[in-house]
């Protein structure tokens, strides 16, 4: 089979990204469950009797300077919050429908350099926000499968556009080569989800409803050392560690009037979030030093650090229809703002190398089906 490492360019690795946010993990709910729908918006020309054709965005958009040699690595279903392994040969990411079998997300592995890519969840329940452990010897993610083995139901829509902050969500780790053996590594009737690692010392940082809030916590690789990081009301979520370990960066919303708080404390009270309007903040990596990055009234999410650690790539919907999101870069010192991406309505879930020369991401340029989001490397040019 051929290999799936694209051609190593004079700059670095791109990215174009889609997703249901989990959000993320970044997202959290399943970011395959949050991912925003690509359904065109009313307004958007039909054939009289008929359906509008389908025309799949192009691989790659002209204004898209940062974005080279982009390689198409999934064809078909829902994929999203693919990342690397800590090796670099390996991605870990969710997908569901297509060819997978499976109605609702499972995790999955692709060897970038064979192109083989195998099942590493149970294919019970709904999964969401897998990485690799420091080391790539072990893997972890969140599963419902506990609770049962069929998929979790879906949202009430008719509350808006909500997330299901399933409570039989829980953190595992299992052995890359032997996945069947889970460690369950959070213990409570509330939802546990949105996992990722600090790739210096191995903590895992993740979001609970453990103590009735959407707030970040940190552990051990083992589950102990338990830390509590926010504690603001409201949603705290998809965190990731900056390269060096020192510093988290997440997406939030905190309610401030009497209203909205009131609207929040509903929505969890059914077990809900509504994920509207989120911003970013960074803190050192003990919570520490909490700043807000993005004001917009807009949703932002799916953060990540580049390598040098002094701007941030992230999707939003700051430009265009509330459905449309693309990939922006903001610099963290002078919050000045890039747009990365331009091609199709949805772009997020992006990830660098550690070199910062290639960059994985989801998106739904291409797609053979309206609504498909697939994942796709680039090499990024600065």
């Amino acid at each position: 089979m051929t290999a799936l490492l694209p051609r190593r360019g004079p700059g670095i690795l791109g990215l174009a990204l889609l997703l249901v946010l989990p959000l993320g993990c970044r997202s959290g709910k399943g970011e395959a469950e949050s991912r925003p729908s690509s359904r065109p918006s009313r307004g958007e020309p039909r054939t009289r009797g008929s359906k509008a054709p389908h025309r799949p965005a192009p691989l790659h958009d002209p204004r898209e300077r940062h974005l080279r040699n982009i390689r198409q690595l999934t064809f078909g279903g829902e994929n999203a919050e693919a990342y690397f392994s800590f090796a670099e040969d390996k991605l870990i990411w969710q997908a569901r429908g297509g060819g997978t079998g499976f109605a609702c997300d499972q995790i999955f592995e692709l060897d970038l350099g064979t192109g083989a890519r195998r099942l590493l969840s149970t294919g019970k329940g709904r999964t969401t926000c897998a990485y690799y452990l420091k080391g790539d010897r072990r893997f972890l993610y969140a599963s419902t499968h506990l609770g049962g083995p069929a998929c979790p139901e879906d949202p009430d829509r008719s509350l808006g556009y909500v997330w299901p902050l399933y409570p039989d969500y829980d953190i595992f780790v299992a052995p890359v080569d032997d996945p069947a053996r889970l460690t369950r590594l959070t213990r409570n009737p509330a939802y546990d989800a949105e996992a990722t690692v600090n790739p210096v010392n191995g903590r895992i940082i993740f979001t609970s409803l453990r103590h009735g809030d959407l707030d970040l916590y940190s552990m051990n690789p083992d589950g102990t050392g338990l830390r509590r990081l926010t504690d603001r009301l409201g949603y705290d979520g998809g965190a990731f560690y900056s390269w060096d370990g020192e510093w988290i960066v997440w997406r939030a919303h905190h309610p401030e009037t009497p209203e909205a708080k009131a609207e929040f404390r509903n929505l969890l009270a059914k077990g809900l979030v509504k994920p509207s309007k989120m911003d970013l903040w960074i803190a050192k990596a003990d919570g520490s030093g909490k700043r807000r990055l993005t004001d917009n009234g807009k949703a932002n999410f799916a953060p990540f650090f580049f390598p040098d650690g002094k701007r941030i790539i992230f999707a939003s919907n700051m430009r265009g229809s509330g459905r449309e999101f693309h990939l922006f870069a903001i610099d963290i010192a002078t919050k000045e703002i890039e747009r990365i991406t331009f091609s199709s309505r949805f772009n997020s879930f992006a990830m660098f190398s550690r070199d910062g020369k290639r960059l994985v991401f989801a998106s739904n340029r291409n797609n053979a089906r309206p609504g498909e989001t697939n994942i796709f490397l680039a090499d990024w040019v600065d």
